[in-house]
This record gives structure tokens, sequence and C-alpha cells, in this order.
């Protein structure tokens, strides 16, 4: 069985030469996707960041992926995007990126990953697992929610929502494909040691 992937998505907060360091690092250590989230730039600034993601990206043959923004990911020829519940819908975006690009859908519940999948999204981002720092508006979702999802749908799920070393649990992983992971390895005295600690994990 293949083991199952780490996902780091960017954090907006960190000063954008530090986050490149730090992307670099985790790529370094067995990341193998990114997702470039921003929620202030400009689209210009937007793109040149992720223009630079994206080098690091292809230099260590890593998936690049940009949160909700379809223009941005087009602009940088990234490898696909990441959409919540309430941007672009999926047969759009699909429309607009080509029959190759990933699309990624976040999902709350069984209703709303069932309906991402029928409509094409080739992965799920599934939670929050846990309260976050991240999104103070989200709130952690139950092991039997995340039960029922993994039942509904064939696409793979990763988990994402204030996911430490600690909290990851053998139930949880029995029922996703991988991690989306944000402060605790943006945050961490040791990138190289949390990733090494996360892949024994998965």
């Amino acid at each position: 069985m293949d083991s199952k992937k780490l996902y780091l998505v960017t954090d907006h907060r960190i000063e954008f030469q530090e986050l490149l360091k730090k992307v670099e690092e985790s790529l370094k250590s067995g990341v193998s996707m990114v997702q470039y989230r921003s929620k202030s730039n400009s689209t210009r600034k937007m793109i040149e960041e992720a223009n630079l993601l994206k080098v690091l990206c292809d230099k260590y043959k890593a998936v690049f992926l940009i949160n909700d923004r379809v223009d941005v990911a087009q602009a940088v020829d990234a490898d696909g995007v990441h959409l919540g519940q309430d941007d672009m819908e999926v047969s759009v975006a699909r429309r607009i990126l080509g029959p190759n690009k990933i699309i990624g859908i976040t999902a709350h519940n069984k209703e709303e990953a069932i309906n991402a999948e029928k409509n094409g999204a080739n992965n799920l981002g599934i939670g929050a697992l846990f309260s976050t720092s991240t999104k103070s508006d989200a709130t952690a979702m139950s092991l039997e929610t995340l039960r029922e999802i993994r039942k509904s749908v064939s696409i793979p799920l990763y988990g994402i929502g204030g996911i430490t070393t600690e909290n990851l649990t053998a139930e949880i992983l029995k029922n996703i494909d991988g991690i989306a992971v944000v402060s605790a390895i943006l945050n961490c005295d040791n990138i190289q040691v949390t990733c090494d600690q996360f892949k024994k994990l998965l």
C-alpha cells in the first residue's frame, strides 16, 4: 500500500521570503504537495509569489495548487486549484483549466463530498478535523462524519485543520489518503524533524 501524502498549505501571515525558505525545507523533508493560500495580496502579487513557489515545487517534483483563485492557477500554470464551498463551481473551473488539472474541493459533510465528486472534483479537503488557528470559524468534524464521507466517495480525501503529530490517530488515518498541514509544519522549531514524525505516522 502506498504511504499517505503529506500536503503543505501556506500561511499568508508569514513574511514571504521566510515562507519560501520554510516551503523549500518542507519539500526537502518529504512534502509532496503545496497549496498557496493568500487572503490579502493583489492579483499581481499573488501571481509573483505563486510563480516563485511553483519553481520550488517543480524543482522537488511536487504538486502545486492555488487556493480559491482559478485565474492565478491559470496564469502560473499550476497543477490545479483547491476551492471552498463558496468559490467557483467545479464545472466552471474545469472548463477554464481543462481536463488535466487537479480540482480539489473542501467538504464538511457527506452531502458536500458526494456533490463534489459527482461534479468532477479530483480530491477533497475534509475538515476541520480539529480546531485551528488559521480558520477561526472552523468547527471540528466528528469521527463519525469523517467515516460517512469515506464510505460515500471514492476520490482521495485529505484531512485538514489543526492536525499535529500528537492528535493524528490511527482511526483518522484509516479514513483519509493524506493530511494537509499549515501551522504544525510552518510554525515548528525543526521542519525536517516534524515532517519525519508525520511521515512515520503516515
